[in-house]
C-alpha cells in the first residue's frame, strides 16, 4: 500500500513538472523554432539527468541491455516525433487548447497498453478512463473556436498517440535504471531533432533562449520522465497514465495565469469530472 501511494505521488509530481512545458514552450516559440525547440527540450533532459547520474546516489536497478534495443529505438523515435508534432500544433493553437487536448494521451496509453501490450485493465480503471474522456469532450465543447479539430489540434492528437506508444515502450524498461532511460531519451531524441531542424532549414536562436529551453526540458521532461518511470515500475502504464491526468489541468491553469485568460463554467465542471475520474482510478 505504501509503495502504491509513493508511486501515485511520483506520478502527480511528474504531471506537475510536465505541465510546465506547454505554456512556457509557447512563450519560447517566439525566439526558437518548433523542431529545434523539441530537440533542445530533450537535450536539456539528457544533460540534466547526466549530472544527476554522475553526482547522485548510485541505485541498484539493472542497466539497459542489448535485449532492450527494440524498446530503446522505438522510444527514441517516438520521443522525437511527439514533441515536434506538439510544438508544431502549439504554434497554430492556444496553450489552453493544447493543454486540454493533451488529455488524449491518457486514453491512447491505456488503449495501447491493453491492445498491443496485453496489460490488464480493470472495469474500474476503464470507467475512470471513460470519465476522464468525458471531461475532455466537455472541455472541447467550451465554445472556443481554437478547440475545434483544426490542423494544429490534429497534430497535438498525433503527438498524444506517439506518446501513448512511447509510454508503453518505456513501461517495458521501467525496472531498468531510470536515469539511464532519461539520458537515452534526452540525447537520442534531442540530437535527432536538432539534425532534423538543420535539414529543414530552421533559423538560429540566441544562446540565452537555447539555455532556457534546455532548463525547461530538464524540469518538464527529464525530472518528469524520471518520476513517471519510477511510478510505472510499481503500478503499470495504464494506471500511471490515469493519475497523470492532472497534468493537462495544471497546464491550463498555468496558461490562464501567463496569458490572462478567464475560464468559463464548463472548465470548472470538467475539472470536477476529471477529479472524479482520478478518484475512481484509485486502487483500480
Amino acid at each position: 500500500m505504501y509503495d502504491n501511494l509513493k508511486a501515485i505521488l511520483y506520478t502527480i509530481l511528474a504531471a506537475i513538472l510536465y505541465s510546465l512545458m506547454t505554456p512556457v514552450s509557447k512563450l519560447l516559440l517566439i525566439s526558437v523554432s518548433p523542431v529545434k525547440e523539441a530537440g533542445l527540450l530533450y537535450l536539456g533532459a539528457g544533460v540534466g539527468m547526466s549530472i544527476v547520474y554522475v553526482f547522485g546516489k548510485k541505485g541498484d536497478m539493472p542497466s539497459v541491455r542489448k535485449e532492450d534495443t527494440k524498446y530503446v529505438l522505438a522510444m527514441v523515435v517516438l520521443d522525437m516525433l511527439a514533441p515536434v508534432c506538439l510544438l508544431a500544433g502549439l504554434s497554430m493553437s492556444t496553450p489552453e487548447s493544447v493543454s486540454l487536448l493533451n488529455n488524449f494521451e491518457i486514453v491512447a496509453t491505456a488503449t495501447i497498453a491493453m491492445v498491443f501490450f496485453k496489460e490488464h485493465i480493470t472495469k474500474r480503471l476503464a470507467l475512470a478512463i471513460a470519465i476522464i474522456t468525458l471531461s475532455c469532450v466537455l472541455l472541447s465543447l467550451d465554445g472556443n473556436a481554437s478547440l475545434s479539430f483544426s490542423k494544429g489540434s490534429l497534430l497535438v492528437l498525433l503527438a498524444c498517440v506517439c506518446w501513448g506508444f512511447e509510454n508503453n515502450c518505456t513501461s517495458s524498461l521501467a525496472r531498468k535504471d531510470t536515469r539511464q532511460i532519461v539520458m537515452i531519451k534526452g540525447f537520442g531524441s534531442g540530437m535527432a531533432s536538432l539534425v532534423l531542424s538543420r535539414l529543414v532549414g530552421e533559423g538560429e536562436a540566441s544562446l540565452a533562449s537555447c539555455m532556457w529551453v534546455m532548463l525547461l526540458g530538464f524540469c518538464s521532461i527529464g525530472l518528469s520522465v524520471y518520476f513517471y518511470v519510477l511510478a510505472q515500475a510499481k503500478i503499470g502504464a495504464a494506471k500511471t497514465s490515469a493519475y497523470y491526468a492532472v497534468a493537462p489541468f495544471v497546464g491550463v491553469l498555468l496558461s490562464l495565469v501567463l496569458f490572462r485568460e478567464i475560464p468559463g463554467m464548463m472548465f470548472w465542471l470538467s475539472f470536477v469530472i476529471m477529479a472524479l475520474g482520478v478518484y475512481v482510478s484509485l486502487d483500480a
